[in-house]
């Protein structure tokens, strides 16, 4: 009898070993200690003097500084794109027909509530509470697996009905 328990937890022991050994999803990635966070420290554009120290901007609280980086605007730039279309809410004019196109059949003003309503439903039926942290996969995942697009079956799928697919690698 006492051997058998000796075995139970030398199996137990060996299988909380066992998951042990696995990385955690990026999505479990947070910052829960006291100190600094290092991915928070972003350097500065390098200093520059001015062409004009009279057109330069007030100085405001809360409001962007000139030595700031914007990583979205420099890729935009350095791709050929127009980086003040980044502050512009309007519909670009090329974008137009799109919208429209994919407002036929009406806009909900609310969509962005309404998903984080559907996603937490979703989450909370599907999703099972990790706490222990035992196995790769988070919450979110084992919630949408379900619905995750098998992509070398859709391209296999377009390709028998004899669908063009250029940036597919090409079939095994």
């Amino acid at each position: 009898m006492a051997m058998s328990r000796v075995v139970i937890m030398a199996m137990v022991l060996t299988a909380i070993a066992a998951c042990s050994g696995k990385d955690k999803p990026l999505t479990r990635i947070k910052h829960t200690g006291s100190g600094p966070d290092e991915f928070a420290i972003i350097p500065s554009k390098p200093l520059q003097e001015p062409e004009s120290y009279s057109n330069l901007p007030a100085p405001a609280p809360g409001t962007a500084n000139l030595t700031d980086l914007t990583p979205k605007a420099d890729g935009i730039a350095a791709l050929g794109g127009n980086p003040a279309a980044l502050g512009s809410t309007k519909i670009a004019s090329s974008e137009a027909a799109l919208v429209n196109h994919s407002r036929r059949y009406g806009a909900d003003a609310n969509i962005r509530n309404t998903v984080a309503k559907e996603d937490a439903d979703v989450r909370k039926k599907r999703g099972r509470v990790n706490i222990l942290g035992i196995g790769p996969d988070d919450d979110y995942t084992l919630a949408y697996k379900k619905e995750w697009l098998n992509s070398q079956a859709e391209r296999d799928r377009l390709r028998a009905r004899g669908v063009s697919t250029p940036s597919a690698p090409p079939g095994e």
